[in-house]
């Protein structure tokens, strides 16, 4: 039964992150990924409906926010394209490195999660000390890997990942000094399970491409990312001991998490995003009768004014009527929160690619179908915990398992095509 249990978690959780990276899509750069992480790590507040992490639900999608969107400023649009070649050699490199792209991502992204369940009065994390640490080992790793070492990924591309790596180490020597040992539990699960997730979705992408079928596959390599990265996030989390927190930080402490998530970044992903030029190439590209410019200008403000309408009613509703009426968080105002937030991302994908005037994007409504499958799953799920601990020598064993599969995945992959559009070479 806590088997069933633990599976039912993980497919709810990998579809919530799943749905809000393939939106991402959309949008890209920090700002998406760290808008699809904060959805990601709600989740897993909602599944495993522990009261003690109500009062912290908004510090922890932040947190879970800002480890996934960190990894959005690295670049691997040059690796996917390794993977579409014909040496063995190439390839292989291209999954390898697609998987340690998306393991920074995930070891970001549940490692910050994880410090922030595991922070309480007695044993508080120290954020000050540990941004600082993950700043200055970006700066280190940056310069001793790239411009000392010379160690380049995507060339001549931006090889911020490593940056990325350097902030990673950071972050484990930090939990490695306090004995955070539960939060790298986690951070090796989301990392194994984002890696993984890149890696293979990309895999079936070369695949959907050879097949034929008119279907945007790269959607398909970002939902794979996302759903393996929030099922090895979920898994972490479910396998292992998390104290009882007795804090509950007051409503206005609340309130910076509330207007970063619902506020900041959502107006950076329009500003960024819902350009004109971008617009009006969208909605010409497949109607050319259309008003352009006034379909245009309806859709810029009708996706400022959604994000203008969800800051307002989520500062009102947990933070001021919290503080006049001195209300805690429960599960239903966060799993209101959560559908909210995802249903706002997924009109804004809707909008930003104009898939309300025609279905040339059929993966729109795909968002559309998880986001309902959810609201069907999301309060019938419950985890069970158990307490797994580290094992070392068994994650060696499955990191060396995992390798052996890409290399499969490899020689599978460049018997079955030519040279495909977009392929890449690292090597000559």
């Amino acid at each position: 039964m806590n088997n069933r249990q633990l599976l039912y978690a993980l497919l709810v959780a990998g579809m919530s992150l799943g749905t809000a990276w393939a939106i991402r899509g959309q949008f890209g750069h920090e700002q998406g990924a760290a808008w699809a992480g904060g959805i990601g790590g709600l989740s897993i507040v909602l599944i495993a409906k522990r009261k003690d992490w109500y009062a912290k639900a908004f510090q922890l999608a932040l947190a879970s926010a800002a480890g996934w969107g960190v990894g959005g400023i690295i670049s691997y649009g040059k690796v996917v394209g390794f993977a579409r070649g014909l040496e063995f050699g190439n390839v292989y490199y291209g999954f390898l490195m697609l998987a340690v792209i998306g393991g920074l991502f995930g070891l970001m992204g549940g490692g910050l999660f994880g410090l922030t369940l595991a922070s309480t009065r007695e044993k508080p994390v120290l954020w000050p000390q540990l941004i600082t640490e993950m700043t200055a080992g970006a700066i280190i790793f940056y310069y001793l890997l790239i411009e000392q070492l010379g160690w380049l990924m995507t060339p001549p591309r931006s090889e911020a990942w490593a940056a990325c790596f350097g902030m990673t180490v950071a972050l484990f020597w930090y939990m490695i000094r306090h004995e955070q040992r539960s939060s790298m539990r986690l951070a090796v699960f989301a990392g194994l399970g984002g890696g993984f997730g890149f890696a293979f979705g990309n895999f079936l992408q070369v695949m959907g491409n050879v097949s034929g079928i008119h279907f945007n596959f790269w959607n398909v390599m970002e939902y794979s990312i996302g759903f393996f990265g929030g099922a090895g996030m979920a898994y972490g989390t479910f396998t292992s001991e998390w104290p009882t927190s007795a804090y509950e930080p007051a409503p206005r402490n609340r309130l910076a998490a509330i207007v970063i998530l619902t506020l900041i970044i959502p107006f950076v992903v329009w500003d960024q995003s819902f350009e004109t030029k971008r617009l009006v190439d969208t909605i010409q590209g497949f109607n050319t009768l259309a008003d352009t410019a006034g379909i245009t200008v309806a859709v810029q403000w009708t996706a400022l004014l959604l994000v203008v309408a969800l800051a307002g009613y989520a500062i009102r509703r947990y933070y001021i009527s919290a503080k006049t009426l001195g209300t805690d968080l429960e599960y239903n105002g966060i799993q209101l929160f959560f559908f909210l937030n995802l249903g706002l991302y997924t009109i804004f994908s809707i909008l930003i690619t104009a898939a309300f005037m025609s279905l040339y994007r059929i993966e729109q409504y795909l968002y559309i179908l998880n986001v309902v499958i959810l609201g069907f799953l999301m309060k019938k799920t419950q985890a069970s915990f158990s307490n797994r601990g580290l094992n070392i020598s068994r994650w060696a064993i499955n990191f060396a398992f995992i390798i052996a599969i890409f290399a499969i995945l490899t020689a599978v992959a460049i018997s079955t095509h030519g040279e495909l559009n977009g392929a890449n070479r690292r090597f000559e």
